[in-house]
C-alpha cells in the first residue's frame, strides 16, 4: 500500500462515524482522485467547513469539517468542501479568475452529488433535497431552505433550543457566541433583530436555532435604541 492511501484510508476511518452508513466507500474513492487532507474542527459559528487549496509548504487540499452536525449534514458539507477541490485542480491554469462558487464549482458538486443521490443509500427526504439543489446549488448549505431544512430533520431534538423564525415578537434570545437579541419582523429568509445591549440591528438567518431567554417584551431594541444595521451569522 503506498503511503498516499495509507493516508487517505486513515482520514476515512476518522470520518465513518460520522457519515450516513453506506456513504464510506463513496467518500473514500473522491478522496482517493487527489491528495485531500480532512480534519475535524470544533463547532463554528460563522461556517460548517472550509477548503483550503495547496500552498506555502502544503502538498494537499485541506477541507475540515464541524464536528457537530448529523451525518447528512455531515456528508453534504464535505462533499461541498471536496468540490472545491476539484475545481482548484480542474481549472488550476485559470484558478485565480474563478470565483468560490461560480459555474464550475456549480458543474463539479453536481458531479460529486448526483452517483450518491442515485445510489440508494440516503433517506428519500435527503436525496429529494439533494436532487433539487444539484439543479443550482448554492454558495452555502443555509442559502438553500429546502435542503437546510431537510438536514436538520435529522438533528437531534434539543427542547432548550428554538428556530429565530418560530420566536414571537419582541422575545429575547441568545445566539451561540452568547450575544442577546430582541426579535424583530421577519424578512424573506432572515429576521430583523435588535442587539439588546447596543440596539444595533442585525440580520438573523430565520432557521437559527437560539436559546429562547425571555418571551415578548412590550419594546424592541429599535424603538428605545435605534443603532446601525449590521450583518447577522447566527
Amino acid at each position: 500500500m503506498s503511503k498516499d492511501a495509507a493516508i487517505r484510508d486513515a482520514i476515512v476511518a476518522q470520518l465513518r462515524p460520522l457519515l450516513p452508513a453506506g456513504t464510506d466507500g463513496y467518500v473514500q474513492d473522491l478522496l482517493g482522485r487527489h491528495r485531500i487532507d480532512v480534519r475535524l474542527s470544533r463547532p463554528r459559528r460563522t461556517k460548517l467547513g472550509d477548503h483550503r487549496p495547496p500552498g506555502r509548504g502544503w502538498t494537499a487540499h485541506r477541507i475540515t469539517v464541524n464536528n457537530d452536525l448529523n451525518p447528512y449534514a455531515f456528508l453534504t458539507t464535505l462533499l461541498h468542501e471536496i468540490a472545491h477541490a476539484f475545481t482548484w485542480e480542474r481549472h488550476r491554469a485559470a484558478r485565480r479568475w474563478l470565483r468560490p462558487h461560480g459555474s464550475e464549482w456549480k458543474r463539479e458538486f453536481e458531479g460529486v452529488l448526483a452517483p450518491l443521490v442515485s445510489a440508494d443509500v440516503l433517506p428519500a427526504d435527503i436525496a429529494a433535497a439533494l436532487a433539487q439543489s444539484m439543479s443550482n446549488p448554492a454558495a452555502a448549505t443555509c442559502s438553500d431552505r429546502g435542503l437546510l431544512l431537510a438536514l436538520a430533520r435529522y438533528d437531534r431534538p434539543d427542547p432548550r433550543r428554538v428556530r429565530v423564525e418560530e420566536v414571537a415578537m419582541g422575545a429575547i434570545f441568545r445566539t451561540d457566541c452568547g450575544m442577546l437579541f430582541h426579535a424583530g419582523p421577519k424578512l424573506r429568509s432572515r429576521r430583523q433583530c435588535f442587539e439588546y445591549r447596543t440596539g444595533r440591528e442585525y440580520r438573523v438567518h430565520g432557521l437559527a436555532r437560539v436559546e429562547l431567554v425571555a418571551e415578548a417584551t412590550s419594546a424592541i431594541g429599535s424603538e428605545s435604541r435605534p443603532g446601525r444595521r449590521r450583518s447577522g451569522r447566527s
